[in-house]
């Protein structure tokens, strides 16, 4: 077979050194090993002097920083970073502001893997950029000025910068803190949504200057009325929250009418007198394990209906029939009986291998035969089932069916008995120190040799607490059962930790999948993904293939499995089996044709 000719290397190399911009070649520390003439033109340096010196060395204290913590270990992770500000000193001292990119490639056997960085001149930063330089000086003259200068980001991130009350990231900054020091007997959690009445009207007649004194002047007061043990925050706009805890919600509502009482006496704004109104929406909690942000909604939805019937008074919510916490209370109950009662299926989805174009395996996805909703996919449930603890019963049940199907297979002789069987862990079943017990007793119970299970767990959940990720893993896989990183890309897991994590596939998350041979940033990301799990010694899996476009993409990028419904929709046992039998003999999976 006739290869195609090789890129001429004098060639090559002119354009290299000619490039418009400056291009250099390091290892994963940053010791350069190529530079083009661009570079050496434009900071002064030799070649001579540049090789083998560290790309950091040629950037201020500051930037050296942000370089080895930030760019060395994104360029191990995601392969790549964009544009990052530096400055680059050259032979005369003086620093030239300059654009970084950089990218990674993985190496052959045996060598080092390459970065290769391009840096051009920029003669305009961005405010943004000029204000991280200048901080990055500040901390470079004095710790304690860094040590200042942190605290106040924090405090700017946490509160209203014109009232100086918390905003809505520093109300639940304060309500965790003041929840952690609360008794089992502490009262009721409730919320008082205060939005102003005819606040525009104050800001068109009078001036935005007019209303902003209006606004500092209502959070002075409501912070002095509610003093004591309460939260007061300010939303956005003319909204303002409190939040404290209650013996009943006659104390909320009574805390409610004496605001509205403060507000109404009359303030002075650039020499006019000027008398306020507001509405009130109270909502208390109906249980320990509401949400802020729910009761929030709630309170807000009480607050309408304050302005609807006249404005100038407080609505208590009342959760009626259509409420969500009303409706989740009901869900649970309806799932905790349709475990019970036998209500749930477990529908098999085919994974491919992309490289022979037949089935190597099956991902076990539940579904919930609910009595008036019908079969319900298990983006309907699995949050609440996670949330309640029903997981655990559920995930048993789930685990126990599939080897079920597949010990039935086997004895049967049929297409699957060779498959590999996937299923999937929620993050609470991984932090169940009963999980392995009930893995081993399951493979036990059907006689399933351990190699032919696949545990699947999301990246999010094993980088919620990693070391103890990494401690039930390697239990898991001390049982010989496979395991794989779901939804990879989403999760922000550290390159550090997938290579100590015992896992054998990466899976791609389907949001990238999506765009994949017609998003280049999509592609990117998938092609990188499916380097960094080879790098790492591990299979990539691609989920959520739609079209052959995705299919020969993901073989030119040399990913190892893929499933979607391009090859077929998760289907139940029956349906498989005979998906499997029609497909056996090179059939539609193998031409990448879906087969429904």
């Amino acid at each position: 077979m006739t290869g195609t000719p090789g890129p001429d290397p004098a060639r090559f190399e002119a354009l290299f050194n000619q490039a418009p911009c400056g291009y250099l070649i390091t290892d994963d520390a940053g010791r350069i090993t190529a530079v083009n003439d661009t570079f050496m033109s434009w900071t002064g340096y030799s070649r001579s002097h540049l090789l083998g010196c560290k790309l950091q060395s040629l950037m201020p204290v500051g930037d050296q920083i942000l370089y080895s913590t930030h760019c060395i270990p994104q360029l191990g992770i995601a392969g790549a970073v964009s544009e990052i500000a530096v400055e680059i000193i050259g032979t005369d001292g003086q620093r030239r502001a300059a654009l970084l990119s950089a990218s990674r490639s993985p190496a052959p056997p045996g060598e080092h893997p390459a970065v290769r960085v391009i840096i051009f001149s920029a003669h305009e930063r961005r405010m943004y950029e000029k204000e991280l330089v200048a901080a990055l000086r500040a901390a470079e003259e004095s710790e304690a000025r860094r040590a200042v200068a942190e605290k106040e980001l924090q405090r700017l991130a946490l509160h209203d910068a014109l009232t100086g009350l918390p905003n809505r990231a520093g109300l639940k900054s304060e309500l965790d803190q003041h929840l952690a020091g609360r008794t089992g007997g502490a009262g009721m959690l409730a919320v008082l949504f205060i939005d102003l009445d005819h606040f525009k009207a104050v800001n068109d007649s009078l001036g935005h200057a007019a209303g902003d004194e209006l606004l500092i002047s209502v959070a002075h007061r409501l912070a002095s009325a509610a003093a004591g043990t309460s939260t007061v925050a300010r939303l956005a706009g003319d909204e303002f929250v409190v939040v404290d805890a209650f013996a009943a919600p006659s104390e909320a509502t009574a805390l409610a009418a004496g605001l509205l009482e403060v507000l109404k006496a009359p303030m002075q704004i650039e020499g006019l007198e000027i008398v306020t109104s507001a509405s009130i929406g109270v909502a208390v909690a109906e249980d320990a394990v509401e949400t802020l942000d729910n009761l929030i909604r709630r309170a807000d939805i009480a607050m309408y209906r304050a302005k609807e019937l006249g404005r100038s008074r407080w609505e208590l919510h009342q959760p009626a029939e259509s409420d969500p916490t009303v409706d989740r209370l009901r869900a649970l109950g309806e799932l905790r009986r349709g475990i019970r009662e036998g209500a749930l299926r477990v529908h098999y989805q085919p994974r491919i291998d992309l490289r022979i174009g037949r089935t190597s395996g099956v991902e076990a996805l539940v579904r919930w035969q609910h009595p008036t909703r019908g079969l319900l996919p298990p983006s309907e449930f699995i949050t609440m089932a996670e949330d309640s603890g029903l997981v655990r019963p559920l995930g048993a049940w789930v685990l126990g069916e599939t080897l079920k199907q597949a010990d039935n297979w086997r004895r049967e002789g049929l297409g699957g008995a060779g498959l590999e069987f996937a299923v999937n862990l929620s993050a609470r079943q991984l932090n169940d120190p009963e999980l392995v017990p009930m893995v081993e007793a399951a493979l036990r119970l059907r006689c399933i040799d351990p190699a032919r299970l696949l545990l699947e767990i999301t990246e999010t959940a094993l980088m919620a607490d990693p070391a103890a990720a990494l401690q039930s893993l390697t239990a898991l896989k001390n049982l010989g059962v496979g395991l794989a990183v779901d939804d990879f890309g989403t999760g922000y897991s550290s390159l550090t930790y997938l290579k100590k994590f015992p896992v054998d596939e990466l899976k791609i998350d389907r949001s990238f999948i999506n765009g994949l041979g017609s998003d280049s940033g999509d592609s990117a990301i998938v092609g990188s993904c499916i380097d960094l799990a080879h790098a790492v010694g591990i299979r990539a899996v691609a989920e959520g293939v739609e079209t052959s476009v995705q299919v020969q993409t993901l073989k030119v990028m040399g990913c190892d499995l893929a499933q979607g419904y391009h090859f077929a929709r998760p289907l139940p046992a029956p349906l498989l089996r005979e998906w499997l039998d029609a497909t056996a003999g090179g059939g539609p999976a193998v031409l990448g044709l879906p087969l429904n």
